[in-house]
């Protein structure tokens, strides 16, 4: 295959990583195959009708459509309940709610996959010195790292655990960690364990970016609770905010009354005029997953074959859509970032540069021409400018989007001399 005025060595990585891509679309598309037709199964089983993409003003009181998309997420998600909101502002959002609703002053829980996202420090009180943390309410942590191979180090539990342990804490994607993301093997075999020894402690999965990445969801391997975002995975690139909450009905129903307020719960709240964008970007979510996956492999052979160190390798069995590639400069993370902004379809003409983000300590720089705002659905690479200096690449509308994203921060690299 020819690439015009490429030069030989950006050529020769692209017809690597289309030979890569090759080796694994089949089995990506079998995935996304299975997982379509769940979620399609799903809408079917909730008799969905055009009165169900209509929404509601003021308190919201009967809708419908927002009942319905509840029974939805907690179909696709193998769990008893669930609330999906357009009210959430994040994925941390959503977390925050589960946890503020669950934990009680003097209660204490532990973080069995390491540190959490950088956003999750602060809700926790780890990093910054925010009003309101879990640690300013008088709940304690413990952090159990991951072992050098990535597994959960369940026997080192018995000297964390605590009378006053309530909930155990799994981060399924690798967030900004050099590490691989949590498989949904290990979190079930990590549920058998700890539900076995300590049946009274529920189990949280932050889901974001794995959903429908693997055939099933925590829900179907026993986890209580799960969270994640609309603009993630499961928005389908369409959802123009938001996020979720799948799980035990009881669980549901406390992270509910810390959303909205006691007595309010899931019962109130306009869905305005999203309701037929969250349905349509639910059910378009296993294709854009499938298109994220495939970017992602293409981006790691692409990038390996032009010398850089990338996780997940190409050949590796997918859990999350992240990409990592560790750039290992500040100069090179900020010019790969500036190129790869030129392949969006908005904004293709600015200039991203570090900054302070909300939710951060490190300075951020973020590339993404999304047309919703930080939808990493759509396809963003973003990074903390700290070592290793490496950039963690999400979401795909279209695979061929991220092929010609890549090419062009591989040329403005190689016009800095930096490649």
């Amino acid at each position: 295959m020819t690439y015009g005025k490429l030069p030989a060595h950006i050529a020769e990585a692209v017809d690597y990583a289309n030979q890569a891509l090759a080796k694994q679309s089949v089995q990506i598309e079998q995935t996304s195959e299975k997982n379509h037709t769940k979620v399609l199964h799903a809408f079917q089983e909730a008799n969905i009708s055009t009165y169900h993409l209509t929404g509601t003003t003021g308190y919201g009181l009967g809708d419908a459509g927002r009942d319905n998309l509840d029974r939805i997420i907690a179909s696709i998600m193998g769990t008893e309940s669930g609330m999906l909101r357009h009210q959430f502002v994040s994925g941390t959002h959503a977390i925050s709610s589960v946890l503020y609703g669950l934990l009680r002053p003097g209660d204490h829980f532990i973080s069995v996959s390491g540190t959490p996202y950088d956003t999750l420090q602060q809700v926790i009180g780890i990093k910054g010195n925010q009003a309101g943390t879990l640690i300013d309410l008088g709940i304690n942590f413990d952090i159990l790292p991951l072992a050098e191979d990535n597994s959960i180090q369940i026997k080192q539990l018995d000297s964390l655990v605590k009378p006053e342990t309530k909930l155990f804490i799994l981060q399924r994607s690798q967030g900004y960690e050099w590490r691989n993301s949590l498989s949904i093997k290990q979190i079930e075999d990590f549920v058998k364990v700890a539900k076995a020894k300590y049946p009274y402690i529920d189990i949280f999965i932050d889901n974001c970016y794995g959903e429908l990445v693997e055939e099933k969801e925590p829900g179907d391997i026993g986890a209580d609770i799960m969270a994640g975002s609309l603009i993630k995975n499961l928005g389908g690139t369409l959802a123009p905010t938001g996020g979720y909450i799948a799980g035990r009905e009881d669980l549901v129903a406390k992270a509910a009354n810390r959303f909205t307020a006691p007595g309010i719960g899931r019962d109130v709240g306009a869905t305005l005029d999203n309701l037929r964008l969250l349905y349509q970007g639910l059910f378009f979510s296993p294709l854009t997953v499938c298109e994220a996956i495939k970017g992602a492999v293409f981006s790691a052979a692409f990038w390996k074959k032009l010398g850089f160190e990338v996780h997940p390798q190409p050949e590796d069995e997918r859990t999350d859509i992240i990409q990592a590639i560790k750039l290992n400069s500040q100069a090179r993370m900020i010019s790969f970032c500036q190129g790869l902004q030129k392949g969006s379809p908005i904004d293709a003409h600015v200039l991203p540069v570090p900054s302070e983000m909300p939710g951060y300590v490190d300075e951020v720089i973020m590339a993404g021409g999304t047309f919703i705002q930080g939808a990493t659905s759509e396809f963003s690479a973003d990074g903390p400018l700290r070592e290793p200096y490496a950039v963690y690449m999400q979401g795909a509308i279209s695979h061929i989007y991220v092929k010609n994203a890549n090419i062009l921060a591989a040329l403005n690299l190689m016009d800095n001399n930096l490649l």
